[in-house]
């Protein structure tokens, strides 16, 4: 280099250093004018520059020399890394093709392209790239790696373990790859093989913080969530900056009940990272659960705008509880499906299978054991009629529970197959290979539930059924269970699924339920032996401000008169004490129910004097308990489905006294019956006299028209036809008791 090009390159580096870019590239523009030969020594400037981490100077170097140099692919396959540092992955893209132009077949180029569409997460495209690179060439452990990352989003999970696979082949301790296999084979509920992975990572580079949190997710699917907790700390103490650890440990202390912790992990994860999918809506519902309601209508219609704009911002079941609106539960719950879980084709299309003399029925659950999915169906499972039907259970929770009912559950079903333990896949592909008729979904959008089994068609008529109160958002869900209370014709349009419109409630009973003889007393419940008891066993993250408000001004013009909720932690009672206070009620007339088993809950029920409900998320089971047990319920229907569930139970009963449209006559109602036990006792009377009488706990009539529902839904696949909304008539000469 002669001594004029060093003089004017260090009166650039000089500039770069006063801040003065623009005098820079003057500079540099003048020293390549004269002879682009010097191109050489600026290039080796924007090296050096790029070593030393100063991105900013060796991007405006590159980007000099460009036009001078327009043949070397050198020059753009660096300004594309460079891009890609500064998280500028379209500029990136641009410069990498840019190179692949000058340099077809550069198989570095093109993994590197591969890279930067998994940072903007298209992965198919980082997927087309990628595969060009490993047919060029098939020994790059980076490309095999990265394409592990694209068929992992692609939900192509069993292909991405073994890509993963051969990263490690090639180079054993690419620790990188040992750590990221563990994310698709806890997708697979392969947690040995997950674990073990970690564990290798871990001991190549005992400070890669990604490896400690990938073992703490394990940990945490595998419920050991104490455990988790100390390796998402190892995790933060190496990256203090690291949201997706502050996340995680969020997750297991909201499943270890320690909400209050949860919810402040979950505002630092936010802080460090504002664009987290689904989170704002989880933090929301946290707060909920602990009925902690500070900046509550700034926060939901924040929630509202963000889905209204197409945003991951929560999943759909915290929504239903916070807004009234069956027009955004269905956007969010199309959002959710589209980018969690979109139809899989990877099994192919079902072939038509010619009509059998039974039709295969299967019910996929998490929450066959002691849970209100199971309490309210077990006499529906044993009543199907064997001579039609052949009914089958999958049960998909990964932590079996055995109890009384899952035993009773057992019997219950021709077949109960236990496949917690299997993927997604592997269950949908049982599934076919029992030829299902029918798959009935009775988890929904709720925890373990089998929506992934779903998205492989498992059968195909696929149903939404029971376990989650609205639409699922998946095109692959043909009918959706519900009643014209429910779903008014209007409403329609609000849900992916076709309407089976059932002709009484939609929600099956056990007739079998046994009330128990047992009688508590009013001091063993921690109730005042006098006075009316207004009473919610809804669980806590039901009560909104709103409906807490009204609860206040019923118990303020009801003279001593009590209200007695579910405890489902102890900072929400407190919150709720203190809430009852803030609007001058005494807190003392709030009385907290702890857990009970079931029997003894519905035994309880006999010291209230009225159920009053939530809005927009109305008692489901909880209202079915209540008026099993002799307990009247007075509601407050909305718009959604959630909203209008006790409504569809009160006029099955043939109650509709007690339902309401308005908060003003739900509170005047509760008032007046808070006033005159004698209207009280005549309702009680009135449901003693109902409760065997109507169709609501008639569960074989119930049985009868969900089997004609399926049997029509059979007829129409069976004709070629499309789904369409499906009516039964009521027909009480169906009983078979």
């Amino acid at each position: 280099m002669n001594s004029g090009i060093h003089h004017n390159l260090q009166q650039a580096m000089q500039a770069f250093h006063e801040g003065d870019p623009n005098r820079a590239i003057a500079i540099l523009k003048i020293v390549l004018q004269e002879d682009a030969i010097n191109s050489d020594s600026i290039f080796q400037l924007g090296l050096a520059c790029a070593q030393n981490n100063r991105i900013s100077e060796a991007l405006i170097i590159f980007e000099c020399l460009l036009p001078y140099k327009n043949s070397d692919a050198r020059i753009p396959y660096n300004l594309g890394l460079l891009y890609s540092m500064q998280g500028n992955y379209q500029s990136a893209l641009d410069a990498y093709d840019l190179a692949l132009e000058i340099n077809p077949g550069d198989v570095e180029s093109l993994v590197n392209i591969g890279s930067a569409y998994n940072d903007v997460k298209n992965y198919a495209a980082a997927l087309d790239a990628l595969q060009c690179a490993l047919q060029i060439k098939s020994d790059i452990p980076e490309a095999w790696s990265n394409k592990g990352i694209a068929l992992n989003n692609l939900k192509r999970h069993e292909e991405s373990v073994d890509s993963y696979g051969e990263a490690i082949k090639l180079n054993p301790g690419y620790f990188e790859a040992w750590s990221n296999q563990s994310v698709p084979l806890n997708i697979l509920r392969r947690h040995s093989e997950a674990l073990e992975a970690c564990d290798r990572a871990i001991s190549l580079r005992p400070d890669y913080a990604e490896a400690w949190l990938n073992k703490g997710n394990t940990l945490n699917e595998l419920r050991h969530h104490d455990e988790a907790l100390i390796l998402y700390d190892k995790a933060i103490s190496l990256r203090p900056d690291y949201a997706e650890a502050w996340l995680n440990k969020g997750v297991s202390l909201n499943q270890l009940k320690r909400y209050d912790e949860a919810l402040l992990h979950y505002r630092k994860a936010l802080r460090l990272k504002p664009e987290f999918n689904w989170v704002y809506g989880n933090l929301l519902h946290l707060k909920m659960k602990i009925c902690s309601w500070d900046d509550g209508q700034e926060s939901v219609g924040s929630l509202i705008y963000q889905v209204q704009s197409h945003s991951k911002v929560t999943l759909p079941f915290p929504l239903l509880a916070l807004v009234d609106d069956s027009s955004l539960h269905r956007q969010c719950a199309e959002i959710y499906i589209k980018d969690e879980y979109p139809l899989n084709p990877g099994p192919g299309v079902i072939a038509r299978r010619p009509k059998k003399s039974k039709i295969r029925i299967a019910y996929f659950s998490a929450d066959f054991k002691s849970h209100p999915v199971a309490l309210l169906t077990a006499g529906l499972f044993e009543l199907h009629d064997r001579s039609r039907f052949e009914v089958y259970a999958f049960s998909v929770n990964p932590h079996p529970t055995d109890d009384e009912i899952r035993g009773r559950l057992k019997k219950a079903f021709d077949q109960f197959i236990d496949v917690g333990t299997e993927s997604d896949l592997e269950i949908a592909q049982l599934a076919r290979e029992m030829e299902i008729d029918i798959a009935i979904d009775l988890g929904g959008h709720t925890e373990f539930a089998p929506i992934g089994v779903m998205s492989y068609r498992a059968a195909p008529i696929q149903v939404n059924y029971l376990g989650y109160p609205g639409t699922l958002g998946a095109d692959y869900i043909d009918y959706i269970i519900a009643d014209k209370t429910l779903i008014p014709t209007g409403s329609q349009q609000y849900y992916s699924e076709k309407v089976v419109y059932l002709p009484n409630s939609y929600q099956v009973n056990d007739r079998k339920r046994v009330i128990p003889d047992q009688e508590f007393t009013r001091q063993e419940l921690g109730l005042p032996e006098k006075g009316f008891v207004f009473c919610c066993f809804n669980n806590n993250f039901k009560i909104l401000p709103a409906t807490f408000d009204g609860w206040m001004r019923i118990l303020k013009a009801v003279e001593g008169s009590t209200l007695w909720l579910f405890e489902d932690n102890a900072s929400a009672a407190l919150n709720l004490r203190q809430e009852a206070e803030n609007r001058g009620i005494d807190a003392s007339r709030l009385v907290f129910a702890k857990h009970k088993s079931p029997s003894e809950h519905i035994a309880r029920h006999r010291q209230a004097d009225l159920f009053i409900d939530t809005l927009p998320y109305n008692a489901h089971t909880t209202a079915s308990d209540a008026l099993w047990a002799g307990l009247p319920v007075l509601t407050c229907m909305g718009q959604s489905f959630a909203s209008r569930v006790a409504a569809s139970l009160l006029n099955a009963i043939d109650l509709p006294e007690l339902i309401t449209t308005t908060q003003m006559d739900y509170e005047a109602r509760a008032i007046e019956l808070g006033n005159n036990p004698d209207k009280v006792a005549i309702l009680k009377q009135a449901l003693a006299n109902k409760r065997l009488t109507t169709a609501l706990f008639d569960t074989s009539l119930f049985t009868r028209h969900l089997e004609a529902a399926y049997g029509q839904m059979m007829d129409r696949y069976q004709a070629d036809l499309v789904p369409d909304h499906i009516y039964i008539a009521n027909s009480w000469s169906l009983r078979n008791y």
